[in-house]
């Protein structure tokens, strides 16, 4: 049975509104994937415009497909864009295979981290996610090289369960379960 048909609901914390991507998000989007200090340890390499245009296309398509996507990150009380967050299902060639999993993720601007953005905006993703998805497992990929997405994992309750190549570099398979499911 198919998740898809479920469109990107709106999130707020106490600091930040989380809702679709739109057309007007585009600029922000691409400041934030053209910067190497936030592709670092994604991807390794700044993005151009065009590529950005494709992954905001992706989490829009996301949606209609498989039930969950990403939301652009905002602060509620200026509309300062802060980041992207969501689950993808990016039907990555690694192994162990992520398919059919929630795999969340998180990118946010340079000048939002360590505000705690990142741990409110995706403590907020992981709680809709266990209300709505029902999904009893989540995961992520992180470089281990990037300290800060390792220990913002280890505070939602990711654990590691494999260390693979993904791309030809180094990565680790992080793994969340949701309240109440299997440990």
């Amino acid at each position: 049975m198919s998740r898809g048909g479920r469109d990107c609901p709106v999130l707020t914390t106490g600091r930040l509104t989380l809702g679709p991507h739109g057309l007007d998000d585009y600029e922000d989007s691409v400041a934030l994937w053209a910067d190497p200090v936030v592709t670092r340890h994604i991807g390794g390499a700044p993005a151009t415009a065009s590529e950005t245009w494709a992954r905001q296309l992706r989490y829009a398509g996301l949606w209609p497909l498989v039930g969950y996507g990403y939301w652009q990150v905002r602060e509620s009380a200026t509309g300062r864009f802060v980041g992207e967050v969501g689950f993808g299902e990016f039907r990555r060639e690694v192994t162990p295979s992520l398919v059919g999993t929630p795999e969340a993720g998180w990118a946010l601007a340079p000048w939002a981290h360590g505000r705690g953005y990142a741990l409110e905006a995706t403590t907020a993703i992981l709680d809709w996610a266990d209300r709505v998805l029902a999904a009893p497992r989540t995961v992520c990929m992180i470089d281990p090289q990037n300290g800060a997405s390792l220990a913002l994992a280890a505070k939602l309750g990711f654990a590691v369960f494999a260390e693979t190549r993904y791309r030809g570099a180094p990565t680790v398979l992080l793994e969340r379960f949701a309240p109440g499911a299997r440990l």
